[in-house]
């Protein structure tokens, strides 16, 4: 069993990435809109910060109250839209339930939606055109490249149908060069230990800690553990500790390729929406 390093290879990734911001007369500029307190938006805007700051680019937070209205929010958009200096920018999910997520990201010019949700870039995305592909499903196939890890031909089951996640990466992986055959699992899936366990590729993306065992996975197959659960523990001083989507002590034994939780996709989603901030400078 070999431990996919997320967290070794977002490091390398980081570097190469500094090394090339290095010699840009102009920076890349990356806005993120926090709404409201939520603790885990929070924590990975401090992230993107923290990466931003790494690599070299001009980063900015700007914090609204849980109240702001929707049509607050769009105006601040609009702003951004047109700002010359603003590369990119993303709205951190999930918002306040007042405001409509999907009107929001509909109004982010696409050129800028370096999260990769909006509307033309999925639609480009699933054509296999350029776009801003969203940062997980980038930084899972940054890892299978890295590990050079055989995708073609092989059969691929995606646990979770999100928009976020699930459908963009079962698509991907469906296009010419990847190559799978890729199967999508969801609430209402028959049978689900018996095609889970006919995946050579297994991406666990539905936010349900330990709900894959070790008797939903083949011998030697490849897992994507893309879950992360925040659940009490006494064992932490913290008090808390962080679950994937994958029993891991008793799945990994069984696995050729094997992502941890935490230090496995999670900081590839992070160097991958730098990755598209960059792209964005570029563009310009």
């Amino acid at each position: 069993m070999i431990l996919i390093d997320g967290k070794a290879v977002a490091t390398e990734l980081k570097q190469q990435m500094k090394e090339q911001v290095a010699s840009m007369e102009r920076k890349p500029s990356l806005v993120a809109i926090l709404v409201g307190n939520d603790g885990a938006s929070e924590t990975y805007v401090g992230h993107k910060e923290r990466a931003c700051a790494e690599i070299g680019f001009r980063s900015q937070v700007l914090r609204f109250a849980a109240d702001t209205t929707q049509e607050q929010l769009l105006a601040e958009i609009d702003k951004l839209n047109n700002d010359k200096q603003v590369d990119g920018f993303i709205i951190q999910l999930p918002l306040p339930r007042h405001i409509d997520e999907q009107v929001i990201i509909d109004a982010i010019d696409p050129r800028k939606d370096v999260d990769g949700f909006h509307p033309v870039n999925v639609g480009r995305m699933v054509l296999g055109m350029e776009a801003f592909v969203s940062a997980t499903p980038l930084g899972i196939l940054e890892l299978l490249k890295y590990y050079n890890i055989d995708t073609k031909g092989k059969n691929c089951v995606v646990i979770g149908r999100s928009n976020i996640v699930g459908r963009p990466i079962s698509n991907l992986l469906s296009l010419k060069g990847w190559d799978c055959t890729v199967t999508v699992c969801h609430s209402r899936t028959k049978n689900l230990k018996e095609v889970c366990s006919q995946a050579d590729i297994l991406v666990a993306a539905l936010g349900s800690a330990e709900f894959v065992t070790s008797d939903m996975v083949k011998d030697g197959a490849v897992v994507i553990d893309v879950g992360i659960t925040r659940v009490a523990s006494t064992q932490t001083k913290n008090g808390w500790k962080l679950l994937g989507d994958v029993k891991f002590d008793e799945v990994a034994p069984k696995c050729s390729y094997i992502t941890p939780v935490p230090g496995g996709v999670g900081p590839m989603t992070i160097v991958s929406l730098m990755r598209n901030t960059l792209l964005a400078a570029k563009r310009k």
